[in-house]
């Protein structure tokens, strides 16, 4: 195992270098700019958009509010409380400030990956709409990048059952664990349960499930999050000082941390931060391409919110709680550093919120997850291969469950798998763009002329 988990680092650290960093945040500048900060200006609008797509049109239609929902329920996950708190004891507070950065620029990144998903996405057997990196790159870009469409669903199958399913069920399990002494195989099979009861709906349960379960746990979490820093307010202005010192300069040993480098606030900031918010992985565009609507952009503008939700707000939140209450220099980490900060700030209850928001955000999140996997899996394979996937994606949450004593090499392979299915989609994407600029350009100068 020890051997498997250096190569598995050394492969990591490849991957996570700086020609992967620079690409991540290289073309998510590019496309902000091509768009002329068109994400940051019309935020506003993004949400009056978001409010008018919670009605449904026909039995079988996902709302475009849903579709955000399901991408949310992929990424509102252990990204937002392990994710962030391992960014800050690997990087240091430092990482909190380059996870915004990849944020900001990830916002235009989501949104074009909406654009290109409504534009060139195709329908299934049954007349569902179906679409994702796979088939604007098939569709978009030609026959001759056909293998980077099938590069991405490869990696995009493998990465589910990774950073979509056992990262989720091995956080939860390793919570549930340190905080009620549930075992690990009961969590696994509980979940996997409750997850092939909604998998048996099929899109439409998930986009239920997602539409109600979502808003209720993030506004949950957000209000005891706020209530915290509230407590600390005093301590807030020290926080942010702290986080935007060590974003560029070494962070000295404290406590239990170790002290971190700036290339590592750096290097984890981002690679947590798109952990997070999956913007660049080609992730959420599936879910919005099942969207009912026929307008590209409007979507486009719904699926940036996300990015701005989770990292720019809730990730924010969370990290803000674990350098208020002085628990980033404790020594732990993942889960069991939010769960010490948030325990320090509300001592009786605060452990048990964060484990219990940490349930229910990954449950959602494997939700989420089970639809990219599932139809990287039908490109590749066909819809016959929709059962054997549901079958092999249900047993992974058990054994993700039990592996709960190899906390980082699951974190690990997670990454890796993130950076290789990025890969891809951000050739895609900066070939796409101008497509993108000028699906943009065109949508905002008729919403000029009729207003």
């Amino acid at each position: 195992m020890d051997q498997f988990s250096q190569l598995v680092g050394q492969l990591n650290s490849l991957v996570w270098g700086v020609p992967m960093l620079v690409l991540i945040l290289g073309v998510g500048l590019y496309l902000l700019l091509g768009l002329r900060l068109m994400p940051w200006l019309r935020i506003p609008s993004a949400f009056k958009n978001l409010w008018q797509g919670r009605k449904r049109q026909g039995s079988e239609a996902v709302t475009p509010f849903n579709a955000l929902m399901m991408s949310l329920s992929a990424t509102v996950g252990t990204g937002n409380i392990a994710g962030v708190a391992t960014a800050i004891f690997l990087g240091g507070p430092g990482a909190l400030f380059w996870m915004w950065c990849t944020a900001l620029v990830g916002m235009a990144t989501k949104y074009s990956e909406a654009v290109c998903a409504v534009h060139f996405r195709e329908k299934d057997s049954k007349g569902n709409p179906i679409g994702g990196p796979m088939y604007y790159i098939k569709n978009g870009l030609g026959k001759r990048w056909h293998w980077l469409a099938g590069s991405f669903a490869v990696f995009g199958m493998l990465a589910g059952f990774g950073i979509g399913n056992a990262v989720q069920a091995n956080s939860v399990a390793d919570a549930l664990h340190s905080q009620f002494e549930i075992p690990v195989l009961y969590t696994g099979i509980v979940m996997a349960i409750l997850v092939a009861i909604v998998l048996i709906g099929g899109i439409r349960w998930l986009a239920e499930v997602a539409g109600h379960l979502v808003p209720f746990m993030a506004v949950a979490y957000l209000l005891i999050a706020v209530s915290i820093l509230i407590s600390h307010a005093a301590a807030i202005p020290d926080a942010f000082a702290t986080i935007f010192y060590h974003a560029f300069n070494p962070t000295a040993a404290a406590g239990g941390f170790a002290g971190a480098t700036v290339w590592m606030a750096i290097r984890f900031g981002v690679a947590r931060g798109v952990f997070s918010n999956e913007a660049g992985l080609g992730s959420a565009p599936i879910a919005h391409a099942s969207a009912h609507t026929n307008q590209p952009v409007r979507q486009g503008m719904i699926a940036m919110l996300g990015t701005f939700i989770d990292t720019l707000i809730i990730c924010t939140l969370t990290g803000l709680v674990i350098i208020v209450s002085g628990a980033w220099t404790s020594g732990e980490n993942g889960a069991a550093l939010s769960l010490l900060a948030f325990e320090q700030s509300w001592q009786g209850v605060g452990s048990y919120i964060v484990t219990l928001g940490l349930a229910v955000f990954a449950f959602t999140t494997v939700l989420g997850w089970s639809l990219y996997g599932e139809r990287c899996t039908v490109y590749l394979f066909g819809e016959g291969a929709v059962l054997p996937f549901r079958i092999a994606w249900v047993l992974m949450i058990i054994v993700g469950a039990a592996a709960h004593a190899h906390l980082s090499i699951v974190w690990l392979i997670a990454d890796t798998l993130n950076a290789l299915m990025a890969l891809p989609n951000l050739i895609a994407l900066a070939l796409l763009s101008p497509v993108v600029f000028r699906l943009s350009r065109d949508y905002f100068a008729k919403s000029t002329e009729v207003s």
